[in-house]
């Protein structure tokens, strides 16, 4: 009995594998002509001096006003290894004898801010904190569809939104 129950149940199975069901509804309707589009986010290099007279601000005006939506990641350059620069991802923060630093920045659809922050007199700091600062600014076009990205790993973010470094508007002269 077992055996003529497998035997059922082997052709039950091949019988139903054949079997196709109703096409489901359509999908939304996509690009025309663009298949996979892909989105580049717009990339800036600027930088300055961070001093009283500019009340301990950098800012950049954008050539053009951004979309309402769009977003924007400052990643600030904090060193060099192998030939190669290290950027991070604001807001940094620095833990210093006489305080707390703080780079920061905020942004609108024109411009965006980089400023000193944090429980410390700005005054007080080192050339080394304040002189010759480089920014990029990367404008992320926001898209509900975009997944949640962890935009600190500056190569990864890079690499996501295909930015090559010759893609960065640079309007700061490096030293």
């Amino acid at each position: 009995m077992k055996r003529l129950s497998a035997i059922f149940s082997l052709i039950a199975l091949l019988a139903f594998q054949a079997c196709e069901g109703p096409m489901g509804p359509p999908g939304p309707p996509g690009l025309d002509g663009l298949d996979g589009v892909t989105i580049v986010g717009k990339a800036f290099e600027f930088g300055g001096n961070f001093t009283a007279a500019n009340d301990y601000q950098i800012s950049f005006t954008f050539p053009s006003a951004n979309l309402a939506s769009d977003k924007v990641l400052v990643y600030l350059l904090v060193g060099e290894f192998e030939g190669e620069d290290i950027w991070r991802l604001m807001p940094q923060t620095y833990y210093l004898d006489n305080g707390i630093l703080v780079y920061n920045f905020d942004f609108t659809r024109r411009d965006v801010i980089c400023f000193l922050d944090g429980a410390i007199d700005p005054s007080t700091l080192g050339s080394d904190f304040t002189q010759n600062q480089i920014f990029r600014a990367i404008v992320i076009p926001a898209d509900p569809a975009n997944f949640r990205m962890d935009y600190s790993y500056y190569s990864a973010t890079m690499e996501y939104y295909g930015i090559e470094e010759e893609d960065f508007i640079k309007t700061y002269p490096r030293n």
